[in-house]
C-alpha cells in the first residue's frame, strides 16, 4: 500500500515521449550548434590565424541552426504552442545576441592579436633607444594612470558638488542655467577640449607647451558631465523620508547630505565615476595635443610630454618602422593592456561600492 503511494506521488519522468523536452535538451543543442559553427568557420579560415577567426559569423551561425533545431524538434516532441514559444525565446536571445555582437567581436580580436605580446618585456621596459623588435610600454601605462587619476581628482569633486547642489539646493534659473550647460558640455567633442585647454596653456605659458597635467584637464572637461548627470540621478532617487527623518532628529542639512543621502547613493555614484572614466581613458585626440608622447618614462605631471596608451597605440599603428610587424604587435598589446586597466578598474570600484555602502540590517 506504501509503495503505491509513494509511485503514485512521485513526479513522472520528464522525456521525449511524454510530450515536453527535457530541460538540457535546449542547451544540448545550442552546445552542438556551437561546435558545428566553431568547426565550419574553423575550416574556411584558410590563414590558420586566431585572430583571423570570424566569431561574429560563427555566432550568427550558431543561432539559426538553434533556431531551425529547436522548431523542428520542438514540433515533433511537443506542441506546435510550445515550439512557437521557444523560438520567440530563441528569437529574443538571438537579438541580445547581436546586440552583443560588436563587443564580443571587438574582444576578442583585441585579446587574440594583443596577447602576443604581453611579456614581461612590455610590462618592464619603454620605448627609449628602441627600434625595430621588442621594448615595451610601461611609460606609456604609467602616463594613462597618472593622467587618469589627475583627471578624477579634479572632476568627481567638481561633479558631485554640482550634482549636490542641483539636487538639494537648485531652485530656479541659475539650477536650469547649470543644468542647460552641464548638457550642452555632454556633447563637446574630445578635440574640442583638447584644443580649449591647449590654447590657455599657450596663452599663460607659452606655445608648444605640453604637460601630463594639460592631459588631465583635458580629460576633466570631459568627466565632469558625466559625473553631474549619473551622481545627480542617483542622488535624486534617495527616498526624501530618509531626510526627513534625519531633519526630524535636528540633523542640519549638509550632514544630513553626508551621512546619510550620499552613503545611500555610494555605490550608484561610484559606477557613475566608473563611466566617466571608462569614457575619457580611451581619448587619443586631447592627450596627443596636451601631452604628445615620448620613448622613455616621464612621471612627471608638470615638466615635460608623457606618453599614454591610447597615444601609444595610434602611434605604433601609424607610423609603423621596420618590421612592422612589431609596431602593429605593440599597438594590439597597448590596446588590451588599457582594456584591462578599465576591467580592474571597475571591480575595485564595485568593491569599493560593496564595502561602504550602508548594511541593510533587520530587527
Amino acid at each position: 500500500m506504501s509503495a503505491t503511494i509513494v509511485a503514485a506521488a512521485a513526479p513522472p519522468k520528464v522525456s521525449l515521449t511524454t510530450g515536453r523536452l527535457p530541460r538540457w535538451a535546449p542547451w544540448a543543442l545550442l552546445g552542438f550548434a556551437l561546435f558545428v559553427a566553431v568547426v565550419l568557420f574553423a575550416l574556411l579560415n584558410s590563414s590558420g590565424d586566431v585572430a583571423q577567426f570570424n566569431i561574429a559569423g560563427a555566432l550568427v551561425v550558431t543561432m539559426l541552426l538553434y533556431l531551425v533545431g529547436i522548431a523542428v524538434i520542438s514540433s515533433i516532441a511537443e506542441t506546435r504552442r510550445h515550439a512557437t514559444d521557444r523560438v520567440m525565446t530563441g528569437l529574443v536571445a538571438t537579438a541580445f545576441l547581436i546586440a552583443l555582437l560588436p563587443l564580443i567581436s571587438l574582444l576578442f580580436t583585441v585579446v587574440a592579436n594583443g596577447i602576443q605580446r604581453f611579456d614581461a618585456e612590455f610590462f618592464s621596459f619603454s620605448m627609449r633607444n628602441v627600434a625595430g623588435e621588442g621594448g615595451g610600454a610601461v611609460h606609456a601605462i604609467w602616463g594613462t594612470l597618472l593622467i587618469t587619476l589627475g583627471a578624477t581628482v579634479i572632476s568627481v569633486p567638481i561633479g558631485l558638488m554640482t550634482s549636490i547642489y542641483l539636487v538639494e539646493y537648485g531652485r530656479g534659473r541659475i539650477a536650469k542655467a547649470i543644468t542647460f550647460l552641464v548638457d550642452v558640455m555632454t556633447g563637446i567633442p574630445s578635440i574640442v577640449a583638447g584644443l580649449f585647454i591647449y590654447s590657455v596653456f599657450a596663452l599663460l605659458v607659452g606655445p608648444g607647451t605640453r604637460m601630463g597635467i594639460m592631459g588631465s584637464l583635458a580629460l576633466s572637461v570631459l568627466m565632469i558631465p558625466v559625473v553631474v548627470r549619473g551622481s545627480e540621478e542617483l542622488l535624486r532617487i534617495v527616498p526624501n523620508e530618509l531626510r526627513e527623518a534625519s531633519y526630524a532628529l535636528g540633523v542640519p542639512k549638509w550632514l544630513t547630505i553626508v551621512k546619510v543621502v550620499l552613503p545611500t547613493a555610494i555605490a550608484g555614484i561610484t559606477t557613475s565615476v566608473m563611466l566617466a572614466i571608462s569614457r575619457v581613458i580611451g581619448e587619443t585626440a586631447p592627450l596627443l595635443l596636451t601631452v604628445g608622447i615620448v620613448p622613455n618614462m616621464n612621471l612627471n605631471m608638470f615638466d615635460g610630454q608623457m606618453a599614454t596608451l591610447p597615444v601609444f597605440a595610434y602611434m605604433q599603428a601609424k607610423y609603423p618602422g621596420i618590421p612592422p610587424e612589431a609596431y602593429i604587435d605593440r599597438a594590439w598589446g597597448a590596446a588590451l593592456a588599457l582594456i584591462l586597466i578599465v576591467m580592474v578598474l571597475n571591480l575595485a570600484a564595485r568593491l569599493i561600492a560593496k564595502i561602504f555602502a550602508p548594511k541593510m540590517t533587520g530587527r
